[in-house]
């Protein structure tokens, strides 16, 4: 049960730190942090090959460590579902952030909801593999059906308490995203 605990502790987070990636009007680095980049035929966060900066509440810099990958990290920034346009001027990339408009707000509302249901399917598979242990420990070391009972019960709980608060985060991100 602990061991569940932890685990939707984890995808809690997980959907939290998503969550705070999609953009409600002004600049932050993290909005850049789902980027993957195609480095030398490797996947590979952006994060990792570039630090991004907000030098104006509207505009983020991308300077990348090796200027070499300078043009994969702007494919990589174009294929990305960010909504922005990337311009490179040999050293940096800017993009400019463009206010948000009602349909792209409801495009990230969606976009925030389906993380929010990625995130509970992973509770949900926390809670089955924590049921099939409880299930196995009955047959193999003998626990009593009252306890595994007691066991599966305890899980249950848990999955509830951390689907309450998925669905908080997940409605406060909407209200943020959807109110101007």
């Amino acid at each position: 049960v602990s061991d569940a605990e932890e685990r939707m502790k984890k995808s809690l987070s997980s959907v939290q730190e998503q969550l705070a990636t999609l953009r409600v009007g002004r600049a932050t680095p993290d909005m850049l942090d789902r980027v993957l980049v195609d480095y030398y035929d490797t996947p590979t966060p952006l994060k990792q090959l570039a630090s991004v900066t907000c030098p104006t509440a509207t505009q983020l810099v991308v300077d990348v460590y090796d200027k070499s990958a300078l043009g994969d990290v702007e494919k990589g920034l174009m294929a990305s579902d960010i909504g922005m346009t990337p311009s490179n001027d040999g050293s940096v990339i800017r993009l400019n952030v463009p206010q948000l408009t009602k349909d792209r707000r409801v495009e990230l509302a969606k976009t925030a909801k389906g993380i929010g249901e990625g995130g509970k399917t992973a509770l949900r598979n926390v809670r089955r593999d924590a049921i099939d242990k409880i299930k196995k420990a009955v047959k193999a070391a003998g626990l009593s059906e009252d306890a595994s009972k007691d066991k599966e019960g305890a899980v249950d709980k848990k999955l509830k308490k951390y689907e309450g608060s998925l669905d908080e985060a997940v409605s406060a991100r909407e209200k943020e995203i959807t109110t101007l």
